[in-house]
C-alpha cells in the first residue's frame, strides 16, 4: 500500500512538474495552429489581393515560422494599434506585424531580434509646395496611431511649435487623407511610400525626401515571459537570413536593392 501511494505521488508530482512547464511554444506545437498577428493594410509587408487573400512579406513569414514549427498559420488580421492588445487578450500567439523594437514596448511584451529595417520617406500631396522633409513645418502632417514614424513626426511639430499633427486608425487612412488634401504630408516607411504611389490609388501624392530618422529595426514578438518561444524566434530569425530566405522574400515582395543588414556595428544583436 505504501508503495502505490509512494508511486501516486511521484506520478502526480511528474504531472505537476510537465505542467509547470508547458509553455506557449509546446501549446502552439500541440494545438497545430500558429496564431500571427499581421497588419493587412501595409503592402508590401502586409495586404489582400484580388481574391481577398492576404499576401505580403509578413505573411510568407508567418507561414514560414509555422512551417518550421510543423503547424498551419493562421493569420489575423490586425491593425497597427490593436497588435499589443491582440496579444495581451490572447488572440494571437505572435506578432509578424513589422512592430519597432522600442524600449518603452519591451516593458510589456518580449522582442525578437530584428527581423526587417525600414528606412522612412516623406510623401507630400503634390498641391503641398513641400519638396524636402524641412518642407512639412507648419504643415498639416499625420500618420499612423502609435507607428514609429507618428512618435518622429509628433514630436516635430511640437519641436517646430507650429503646424498640425493628425494620427489615423489605418496606412490607407493616412493615404487617402492626404490623396484628398486633408494632410499637406506624411511619413512612412520607404517601402510603403513606393508601393502606394505606384498603385495608383492615390492621386496627387508623390516621395519627396527621404526622412532623416534612423532605420527602424522591427521585431516579432510574443508574451515577454515565454522564454522558450523567444528562443525558438530568435533562432528562427537566424536561420532566414543565413539560408537566403530573408533575401529571397525581400526580392518578392520589395524587389529594389539590398535587404537591409539587421545587425548594427560595433554591437551584438
Amino acid at each position: 500500500m505504501k508503495l502505490s501511494y509512494l508511486a501516486a505521488g511521484l506520478a502526480a508530482a511528474t504531472l505537476a512538474s510537465s505542467a509547470a512547464y508547458a509553455d506557449k511554444l509546446d501549446d502552439i506545437i500541440s494545438s497545430g495552429t500558429l496564431r500571427c498577428a499581421v497588419v493587412l493594410d501595409f503592402p508590401p509587408m502586409g495586404s489582400r489581393d484580388e481574391n481577398n487573400n492576404p499576401i505580403g512579406f509578413d505573411v510568407d513569414y508567418c507561414n514560414d515560422l509555422a512551417a518550421a514549427l510543423g503547424v498551419k498559420a493562421e493569420i489575423v488580421e490586425t491593425p497597427f494599434p490593436e497588435r499589443i492588445p491582440a496579444l495581451m487578450s490572447g488572440r494571437v500567439d505572435v506578432g509578424v506585424a513589422s512592430t519597432s523594437d522600442t524600449l518603452e514596448r519591451a516593458k510589456t511584451i518580449g522582442l525578437s531580434i530584428p527581423y526587417y529595417a525600414f528606412e522612412n520617406s516623406v510623401t507630400a500631396n503634390e498641391k503641398s509646395g513641400i519638396t524636402n522633409w524641412e518642407g512639412m513645418k507648419g504643415k498639416t502632417v499625420g500618420a499612423t496611431a502609435g507607428t514609429y514614424e507618428a512618435i518622429w513626426l509628433e514630436g516635430k511639430v511640437k519641436e517646430w511649435g507650429t503646424g498640425e499633427f493628425r494620427p489615423y486608425q489605418t496606412q490607407a487612412d493616412v493615404f487617402l487623407a492626404l490623396s484628398q488634401g486633408q494632410l499637406d504630408a506624411t511619413v512612412s516607411t520607404t517601402e510603403v511610400a513606393n508601393a502606394n504611389v505606384k498603385s495608383g490609388k492615390f492621386a496627387g501624392i508623390k516621395i519627396v525626401d527621404k526622412a532623416p530618422m534612423v532605420p527602424d529595426y522591427v521585431a516579432l514578438f510574443t508574451n515577454r515571459d515565454e522564454y522558450g518561444l523567444l528562443n525558438y524566434l530568435n533562432l528562427f530569425v537566424n536561420q532566414q537570413v543565413r539560408t537566403g530566405r530573408y533575401a529571397e522574400l525581400y526580392k518578392k515582395w520589395v524587389g529594389e536593392g539590398e535587404p537591409a543588414n539587421l545587425t548594427i556595428p560595433g554591437v551584438y544583436r
